[in-house]
């Protein structure tokens, strides 16, 4: 749990603008990305801190500080949860975190839950307290992964619909054994690879997929490390193709290095072989048949050289 918490945490900070696209289409319009993000980690927990009873965290919270184009006060706050087990009182957890966010910074804020456990039913997006005349209903936008359609997300240029195949794919490592992950999670690193997204984004997800998704048997982990490691031998970030017509230039250069080898030492002993018939023809006068005999070469080649000593 703990890991896989790190790895959220982390992969949330390196495709956050691609997160904001992924979810708001006019992302763009409404942001100003070229000011970056305020991550406020340390003061979300002191919003919010965790049980002192409680040895590792049970799940991801991400409070970030997000400028629109609305001048130099214009500003957001986006708390996104990542909830990966059913809880009875996540909608009221939201709703905690939502009420000390508005009241500390008096800015607007924007909630997010990402469900990542494989619970079709567990989808809550509503808290509501009632009690004596006094009601409050507090709604935040759910993203619930195993609904998700992998075409789509396949066909999605943003990085962040490749985070979600990932965590599909792990939904999935349940119910495969490990011949069969391997085989998906080696064909979606490829597919990762071949995407045109920046180097450290590609390195993020690889880490992700790396270590988010679980073989059963240990070794497929160091098969599937020294794979990748091959696929990607000069360049982390190099495409499959790429790679491919690299390996093959490499080929074809150690071939023709090896041809030229094998060519120079053929005229070399060839050569020699043709001192040894002339000195058996011109200082010991033998046959045609005697000089092939001894040198070990065919008689067309000792009359060959016969006729170059008649030249």
């Amino acid at each position: 749990m703990k890991r896989d918490d790190t790895l959220w945490k982390g992969i949330l900070e390196n495709l956050f603008d691609d997160f904001l696209h992924f979810f708001f289409p006019d992302a763009d319009k409404l942001f100003d990305m070229k000011k970056g993000f305020e991550f406020l980690d340390k003061e979300l927990e002191q919003l919010f801190p965790s049980p002192e009873n409680m040895q590792t965290p049970k799940f991801v919270d991400k409070l970030v500080k997000v400028f629109t184009k609305a001048g130099k006060e214009g500003w957001f706050l986006v708390h996104i949860e990542i909830q990966g087990y059913d809880d009875k009182d996540f909608a009221k957890r939201m709703f905690a975190y939502f009420y000390r966010i508005l009241d500390k910074y008096g800015k607007p804020v924007t909630a997010i839950a990402i469900f990542t456990d494989s619970n079709k039913k567990f989808k809550p997006s509503l808290y509501e307290y009632d009690y004596l005349g006094t009601k409050n209903t507090f709604q935040f936008n759910t993203y619930k992964i195993v609904e998700q359609e992998e075409k789509a997300l396949e066909e999605s240029k943003n990085p962040f619909a490749t985070l979600i195949l990932i965590v599909l794919l792990a939904l999935k490592s349940g119910k495969l054994v490990d011949d069969e992950l391997f085989k998906l999670k080696f064909s979606l690193a490829k597919k990762l690879l071949e995407q045109k997204f920046p180097k450290q984004k590609i390195r993020g997800l690889m880490n992700f997929l790396k270590f988010y998704i679980h073989f059963a048997d240990p070794k497929y982990n160091l098969n599937f490390d020294k794979t990748i490691e091959q696929i990607t031998e000069n360049k982390k970030t190099m495409g499959i193709e790429e790679m491919v017509l690299e390996r093959a230039k490499k080929e074809g250069l150690e071939k023709g290095r090896l041809k030229g080898l094998e060519e120079g030492l053929e005229k070399g002993i060839l050569k020699g072989k043709a001192e040894v018939v002339s000195n058996l023809l011109l200082k010991m006068a033998m046959t045609d048949a005697q000089a092939a005999d001894i040198a070990g070469v065919p008689v067309e080649f000792v009359k060959k050289v016969r006729r170059k000593l008649k030249k």
